[in-house]
């Protein structure tokens, strides 16, 4: 099933749309997550859009990205999972393709990359997490150098927000 990303102004349209097993938000701490809708299963991150260290801002970490490896560990992929973020362009296509990496080991991370950018022109993935994945991933920066191919999508603030978008959960012969 797929790795269904949008932006947070998306969330109620695509619940109301769709079945998910379960959600994945990252938003700014100080933002309101939004109503799961009846999805039993939702993690909420708070963390800034950053990808260096600055003074009151929480960055991605890597307990961040371990909770999102430890969240997705056993989804069976009958449903998809909802991942978002505020604009739906930078932590959300990180994330998306961290799960996408970790639930194909054996596939090469710039075909997965590469199916993100032709899935989205402003997926535009958050180093920071992609590099604290690829480490836990033990990828051996792999799936940095495959982001970097990809090079970045629009700014949010030239689009807004993101249109919604899926990536396949399944690669290779899983498929």
């Amino acid at each position: 099933m797929a790795i269904i990303v949008c932006s947070l102004a998306r969330v109620p349209g695509m619940i109301a749309a769709r079945r998910f097993d379960r959600i994945v938000s990252l938003l700014d701490p100080d933002t309101p997550f939004p109503d799961s809708g009846g999805v039993g299963r939702h993690l909420r991150l708070g963390v800034h859009d950053i990808t260096e260290l600055y003074a009151g801002q929480v960055p991605p970490m890597a307990t961040h990205v371990e909770n999102v490896l430890k969240f997705v560990a056993d989804w069976d992929r009958a449903d998809p999972i909802l991942v978002h973020c505020y604009a739906g362009i930078s932590r959300s296509t990180a994330t998306a393709y961290t799960i996408a990496c970790a639930l194909n080991p054996d596939t090469d991370e710039g075909e997965i990359a590469w199916t993100l950018r032709r899935a989205s022109a402003s997926a535009w993935p958050n180093t920071r997490i992609v590099a604290l994945a690829d480490a836990a991933l033990g990828r051996g920066g792999r799936m940095t150098k495959a982001v970097e191919a990809i090079g970045a999508g629009h700014a949010w603030h030239d689009v807004g927000a993101a249109d919604p978008f899926e990536i396949p959960s399944k690669y290779g012969a899983a498929a």
